[in-house]
């Protein structure tokens, strides 16, 4: 039985969605550069021509016969946002009594399949079936968990809890504390409150005392007081973070991120560093990602397809544009180069 499940266009639009209205602060350095993030652009957009009818018609065309026309599935998923092809699924499945989720799983292969299957699927529903993936078996795939958990809402986070209880009758944050221990448990669970100040207030004085207790919590003592970096970084609003990091500059001649890098280390510091980047520019710390997925030995499929999906109705446009700023190659090439096949066509259509 396959479970449906409606969401609003609203609902989870996109995970690490903070940043929609930040104000810019006046710098041209791309780490803390914002300029981008007050008008994100999306790839995909609602297609104004949607015919429901004519789709699940061409699909079932392209998927009968001798071979598939993958490039016909191709043109419509990736022209179609979530919630269009959410009424692609449903129609297909009223009229022709066939789960279309089943039909394509029966037609495709591989990496290919599996872009096709995350673009079949609510947001949502997608994002709390990798936080599963992560988990489940032996081993915790913790990039994953703290790319998904450490750029999330407060409203991203209470879906997804909601959400993994529907899709698979347990408890997140119970599965997250089973899976993790220490200093990263007690941070993701904190973060599972979904209690972040998302105003866009900043209180100097409030600045001031937060980098002078992470200075005194790091470099400023012997060892390190997680617990202080801990709170500070998973409760305060991205604009007030982005003032203790400039005080804390300041106050110890060290940026942040260095001083996190000397001080921390294993998955504590990559929920620290990914924290840091999402609170000074979301876009980029993806651009960074999708560059990881794709640099060195063997492509990361699986985080390329997550982003891309995700990110396609919310801000792309805008990670495309930090990815040329920062790595001086188009996305797309890069995607040329790593990827083949219709899995390359495919991501290459997502991105436009």
């Amino acid at each position: 039985m396959t479970l449906h499940i409606r969401f609003t266009r609203q609902s989870f639009h996109n995970y690490g969605k903070e940043s929609d209205s930040l104000q810019q602060p006046k710098t041209h350095n791309s780490e803390t550069n914002l300029s981008k993030m007050g008008n994100c652009q999306p790839t995909i957009v609602p297609y104004e021509e949607f015919d429901v009818m004519a789709d699940i018609k061409a699909i079932r065309k392209a998927c009968k016969g001798l071979g598939t026309d993958e490039q016909a599935i191709i043109d419509i998923l990736a022209n179609r946002c979530a919630a269009q092809r959410m009424e692609i699924k449903q129609a297909y499945f009223d009229k022709y009594d066939d789960e279309l989720v089943d039909v394509l799983k029966s037609e495709l292969g591989g990496n290919f399949e599996n872009a096709v299957l995350a673009m079949l699927d609510p947001p949502v529903v997608y994002a709390v079936k990798e936080l599963r993936r992560a988990m489940k078996g032996a081993g915790t795939d913790e990039d994953t968990l703290v790319e998904i958990l450490c750029t999330a809402t407060n409203a991203d986070i209470h879906m997804f809890k909601e959400c993994y209880f529907q899709v698979h009758e347990r408890d997140l944050e119970s599965d997250v504390e089973g899976d993790t221990s220490g200093d990263v448990r007690n941070l993701l669970t904190a973060l599972l409150q979904g209690t972040r100040d998302e105003t866009y207030d900043v209180d100097e004085g409030l600045a001031e005392a937060d980098a002078t207790a992470l200075f005194e919590a790091g470099e400023g003592c012997f060892g390190t007081d997680e617990s202080t970096f801990s709170f500070v970084l998973a409760n305060r609003n991205y604009l007030q973070l982005q003032a203790t990091f400039k005080v804390y500059e300041q106050l110890s001649g060290t940026e942040i991120l260095d001083a996190i890098d000397n001080e921390v280390s294993g998955t504590l510091k990559d929920c620290y560093i990914t924290l840091v980047r999402v609170a000074k520019n979301p876009q980029l710390y993806f651009a960074r990602r999708l560059n990881e997925a794709m640099k060195g030995a063997g492509t990361d499929e699986d985080t390329l397809i997550r982003i891309l999906v995700c990110r396609s109705e919310y801000d792309l446009e805008t990670i495309k544009d930090m990815y040329l700023e920062k790595y001086d190659m188009s996305l797309k090439d890069a995607i040329k180069s790593e990827c083949g096949g219709d899995f390359k066509r495919l991501l290459l259509a997502i991105c436009h």
